[in-house]
């Protein structure tokens, strides 16, 4: 038995607050669609995931993706969210999968009973979702005043993944295409309308969508200290760089474009304080500096942003299940003035490797005049990266 996985990553999902949709937005460091996948791709019984973008969200996919192996090329989605799970359907048809799970890529605190749960059940009926039972009294509300009290008996909650025999559900939603149904708002109801059976296995509060900045606020702060009582092997890491100035008219430090006589020179963007707080952190995991992961004598490194080089030592960290608690970077030079710059330098750190901004320091400090730095031929830099592994 083979079993489909369809994630649908298409709305635009801005109810959370900012211009970037909630999926791609970052709890714990890394994107809301990056933990979604990461439950469905570690599930034994799962064979094949299939990602439902929306448009113009190719860029935010690849980013939010990048390094995961074994995804197929995203599918675009439609103008609702059962045209974009038919488009789903449609792409992973040619794996002929015996079953199929539908799942919110907003709700990325799925677990693997769960997911075992509603497969299990598909060996007896068509379909099946989790759900949780509604414990709170409903009430019916028109312009703002009670209507009524709705009876709760009998009623629960619809979770997602929802899922379905493959065969039963390519049927059901071929025919609501074909009857020009497209209000349907999950594939239950689909189910339910085209007369499958679908029953119920026991959700998970946790397992909620989210929907507002509030939920994100919550998603995040659970994933960056729900795990804290474990990460007790801590480590700290140095970096220090320098770079030359040469001819131009401004420089980028941390990310941030400040005015100035002279540029910074060096093969990449030659960010100074970004390149310092990633060698830090990768001294912190003992993984070397930033000219083993992204060799200088390498053409494609040519004028790239540094952010890539910090984003990825940050991952590192991630992958092997630890946390970025605090960096501090001393900058060294005459040259510019840093100090109308520091909290945008800090909210850029901090923004690149998904910690809150009270965890970054930056501060900067001049030679008195004296050595290269003190003649204005460069900048100087040094960070302390602490971080977090299990043991």
């Amino acid at each position: 038995m083979s079993t489909a996985v369809i994630i649908v990553a298409a709305g635009a999902g801005l109810r959370v607050g900012g211009d970037i949709p909630k999926q791609y937005q970052n709890i714990g460091g890394e994107p809301v669609l990056r933990h979604t996948l990461r439950a469905f791709l570690a599930h034994d019984d799962v064979n094949h995931v299939q990602v439902v973008i929306g448009e113009g969200h190719r860029p935010r996919y690849d980013l939010a993706v990048s390094g995961i192996a074994g995804l197929p090329e995203p599918v675009q989605g439609g103008a609702t969210r059962q045209e974009s799970v038919f488009n789903g359907i449609k792409a992973v048809a040619p794996a002929n999968p015996d079953k199929v799970l539908i799942h919110d890529a907003a709700r990325p605190f799925i677990d693997a009973a769960t997911i075992s749960a509603v497969l299990a059940k598909l060996d007896d009926v068509p379909g099946c979702i989790p759900a949780t039972a509604v414990a709170d009294t409903l009430k019916r509300v028109e312009t703002g005043v009670i209507t009524g009290t709705v009876d709760r008996a009998g009623l629960w909650g619809a979770q997602t993944p929802q899922g379905f025999r493959m065969a039963d559900i390519v049927k059901a939603h071929e025919a609501a295409a074909a009857s020009g149904r497209t209000d349907f708002t999950d594939d239950a109801s689909i189910a339910e309308w085209a007369g499958l059976a679908v029953a119920i296995v026991p959700g998970k509060p946790e397992n909620k969508k989210i929907t507002t900045a509030e939920d994100l606020r919550e998603a995040d702060q659970r994933l960056k200290t729900g795990n804290m009582h474990m990460l007790t092997d801590i480590r700290v890491g140095h970096g220090y760089d320098v770079h030359a100035f040469e001819e131009g008219d401004h420089v980028i430090l941390c990310g941030v474009k400040i005015p100035h006589t002279k540029k910074l020179k060096g093969h990449s963007d030659a960010d100074v304080g970004l390149h310092t707080i990633t060698d830090a952190i990768y001294g912190a995991l003992s993984e070397g500096d930033i000219g083993k992961h992204f060799p200088p004598t390498d053409p494609q490194w040519k004028g790239a942003e540094s952010w890539i080089f910090l984003d990825h030592a940050a991952k590192m960290v991630r992958d092997r299940g630890g946390q970025i608690a605090h960096v501090d970077l001393t900058l060294i030079c005459q040259a510019p003035k840093m100090r109308p710059h520091v909290d945008t330098m800090r909210e850029s750190v901090a923004k690149i490797i998904g910690i809150d901004v009270g965890r970054v320091s930056v501060k900067a400090t001049t030679t008195e005049w004296l050595g290269f730095t003190g003649r204005e031929e460069g900048i100087a830099a040094a960070a302390t990266a602490s971080i977090r592994l299990p043991e």
